[in-house]
This record gives structure tokens, C-alpha cells and sequence, in this order.
């Protein structure tokens, strides 16, 4: 499966990544689309006069067999592409920046903004997802389908929103200014669930990121999202949030 591109803010970026096959740059663009086998030249296209045996017939019926299975294939194919171009519209519907298709499944990069803070150590203590900063008010995204487990006051973080998602991973969304969704309902990926803020031990307006395996484990959000065809760029050296 061919590695998806970098994400500009500037403009929705779609990726499809399904199957064996990737499109990247628009709705539906493939660089593998399913040949289709050639006949052999017929004597009309050649000049020569072509001769009747048990043996050609056989091949041309074969030949026959090919021809209906790649068309079954290549029309299968555009059908797949056409649902994942269908879910990537409906993703990126309410502003999201960026939207994949990974498994049959809809990602989103959850808001605009600048990489400012990584994953790991910091400051002598660890740093358990990512910032993107922007200014206050500033939509956040659910990044995948799921299930709000909490949407409040936590501490450290001000307000926060927890999704969990069907894979067993949760996300989690911090330093929010407010909340637009309640505990226990189901969100769709790429719906508009808070407003960034800088609640909480924050030094600025910004989105923390985080994401949680299905034992509770805090994983770097930057390899779980592009695994899944979203790319968060720059170098994460800026000033740093909280």
C-alpha cells in the first residue's frame, strides 16, 4: 500500500487507501487500474488470412472468459473507488482539513493548525499526544467514527472530549473551549465536536491530542493517524503549549 502525501491547510487534501490500491490528490485518481487483456490482431487488422483451428477457437473462447472477468473486476473497482470518494465528501462536509478512507473506514485530521509540541519526553516528564495551535474558537474534528465517553471539566486539561472508537482506541481531545456534543452519543468522522480553547494548564490556545489503545495505552498520535492516511507536518518545534 503506497504511503499517503503531506497534508495542506490551506485546502481539503483527500486520500483513498483501500484494498491494495491508493488515491491521492483527488476524489478519484488510481495509478493501478485493473488491464484488460489484448486480443490477438484479426485477419482484416493484419492483411494475412487467418487459419480455422480447433486450437484458435479454443484460445478465442478463452480469451472470451478473460475479457468478461477483467470488465467484472475494473467495473468492482470504480465501484469501490466511487464509496470511498462518497464517504471522503461527507468527512470533510463540516470543514475538516483532510479526510482518508483506510479499510473502509473515514479518517480526519481533526483541525487546522500549527505542529507545535510532539509525543515523548519533555521537560523532564512525558508528553502524551500532540498540539496544534491556532486561535481560540477554532473547529476540532472527531477523527473517526465513535462513541463520546466524556465531554467536561478534566483535570489539567479544562474541558475535554473523549471518543471512543469501534477499533477499541479512543481519542481524546484537551484544552477545548467548549464542548458540542454529550456523553454517549455517536459521532461520525469529520463532525465538529468542540472548539479549540486554552483551558486548563495551557500557555496558549491549542488542541491536545491524544490516543489511547484499547488497554488504555497512550500512543503517539502522529503514527496512528498517518498509518490511517493522515498526515500532520512540521517539525514540532515550537513553542510549547501544555
Amino acid at each position: 500500500m503506497a504511503a499517503g502525501h503531506s497534508v495542506f491547510e490551506q485546502q481539503p487534501t483527500v486520500e483513498i487507501r483501500n484494498v491494495g490500491h491508493t488515491a491521492t490528490g483527488a476524489l478519484i485518481q488510481s495509478s493501478s487500474a485493473p488491464e484488460l487483456p489484448r486480443r490477438a490482431p484479426t485477419a482484416a487488422a493484419t492483411g494475412h488470412a487467418a487459419r480455422a483451428t480447433p486450437d484458435l477457437a479454443a484460445m478465442d473462447d478463452d480469451m472470451d472468459v478473460a475479457d468478461v472477468a477483467s470488465l467484472t473486476k475494473a467495473v468492482k473497482y470504480g465501484e469501490e473507488l466511487a464509496k470511498d470518494a462518497l464517504k471522503v465528501r461527507q468527512a470533510l462536509a463540516d470543514g475538516a482539513p483532510a479526510a482518508s478512507v483506510f479499510d473502509g473506514v473515514e479518517f480526519v485530521k481533526p483541525c487546522v493548525g500549527t505542529f507545535t509540541s510532539g509525543f515523548g519526553a519533555r521537560w523532564g516528564t512525558t508528553h502524551y499526544g500532540i498540539d496544534l495551535a491556532n486561535k481560540i474558537g477554532t473547529p476540532i474534528y472527531a477523527v473517526t467514527d465513535g462513541i463520546v465517553v466524556d465531554s467536561g471539566p478534566a483535570s489539567g486539561f479544562g474541558l475535554w472530549v473523549r471518543v471512543l472508537h469501534p477499533s477499541g482506541f479512543t481519542s481524546v481531545y484537551g484544552h477545548i473551549n467548549r464542548s458540542l456534543v454529550r456523553e454517549g452519543q455517536r459521532v461520525k468522522a469529520g463532525q465538529q465536536i468542540a472548539e479549540m480553547g486554552n483551558r486548563g494548564q495551557s500557555t496558549g490556545p491549542h488542541l491536545h491530542l491524544e490516543i489511547w489503545d484499547a488497554l488504555g495505552r497512550k500512543i503517539n498520535p502522529l503514527g496512528w493517524l498517518a498509518t490511517r492516511g493522515i498526515r500532520v507536518t512540521g517539525t514540532g518545534n515550537g513553542p510549547a503549549l501544555h
